[in-house]
């Protein structure tokens, strides 16, 4: 199980979920900008590699993944560019070729020799931040349910999809245990659906990262995204291991009060997780 080999005839799936609340426009601590200004930095990020993991170091991308951002807050939509509801995936080389726009940031790097320089880099957009509305979790879950289904029956033999649900607030349509189970009973004949929970706070307390089970969690919310939260697979086990982290058996999918580097390295833990067994034309020079 969790151990189909990616490659073009046999995509992978990753659909994001991705609190756009009001409450997202409060800060994150410890970055100086909005949660929604951080997530959809990090969301920009987390897709920029994925169409270098998909690349041959020139212009060809290869289409190992398909990728939907869904967007929930005033309304539960597709939000990443070039998707809408009748079609909220698409394959990474689609992406590559269709950023909303392109930014001109400018970034210190070290210099070598103990000082910094800047430099202007591109920066490809695909999802802008936004605030506005409560937080209707069962109605994004719902829509990642019907999203995933269709996604497995058209590739059964597929690595299943993973969906990573990113929020910093209670659902505000109710308790989503029932609609999150449903995303995790349909799956491909490699596994389940892995759904996955990150929650962003504007408080720097300390954080829950990947726990194996709800000891130190400090309420029945975090209890709750806990027991949603799929299990980590072997692979993803040991690749949250070597980016660092201390994992037990039997750890979710789950970070509580993500800081915002967290976030990032989750994200790209969720798109390179089958990397070493998978994936296999990036590193053996096949273009099967």
């Amino acid at each position: 199980m969790y151990s189909a080999e990616i490659n073009r005839n046999q995509r992978a799936c990753l659909l994001l979920l991705i609190d756009q609340s009001y409450s997202m426009s409060e800060s994150w601590a410890g970055t100086g900008k909005s949660k929604a200004d951080q997530l959809a930095l990090s969301v920009n990020n987390i897709l920029g590699n994925a169409v270098l993991l998909c690349s041959k170091g020139d212009d060809r991308i290869f289409d190992y993944f398909e990728v939907g951002v869904i967007g929930y807050g005033s309304d539960v939509t597709p939000v990443l560019h070039g998707t809408d509801h009748g079609n909220p995936l698409l394959p990474i080389g689609e992406v590559a070729r269709n950023p909303k726009r392109t930014d001109q940031l400018t970034r210190k790097i070290p210099d070598g020799v103990g000082g910094f320089l800047e430099a202007q880099t591109v920066n490809p957009v695909w999802v802008d931040p936004l605030y506005n509305g409560q937080t209707p979790m069962v109605a994004a879950f719902r829509t990642a349910a019907e999203i995933t289904d269709s996604w497995c029956r058209r590739n059964p033999r597929s690595f299943p999809p993973i969906v990573i649900n990113i929020t910093d607030g209670v659902s505000s349509d109710g308790e989503p245990i029932e609609a999150a189970q449903q995303i995790r009973e349909t799956g491909t004949e490699d596994g389940n659906v892995l759904l996955f929970n990150l929650h962003l706070s504007g408080m720097p307390n300390p954080s829950a990262v990947l726990p194996n089970d709800t000891t130190g969690l400090p309420d029945a919310y975090a209890k709750m995204l806990f027991d949603i939260s799929s299990e980590l697979p072997p692979a993803m086990l040991e690749a949250t291991a070597v980016a660092g982290y201390d994992v037990k058996p039997g750890a979710r999918g789950f970070v509580y009060n993500a800081e915002a580097h967290m976030v990032v390295e989750f994200l790209d833990i969720g798109t390179r997780a089958v990397t070493p067994t998978g994936l296999k034309e990036l590193t053996d020079g096949r273009e099967s």
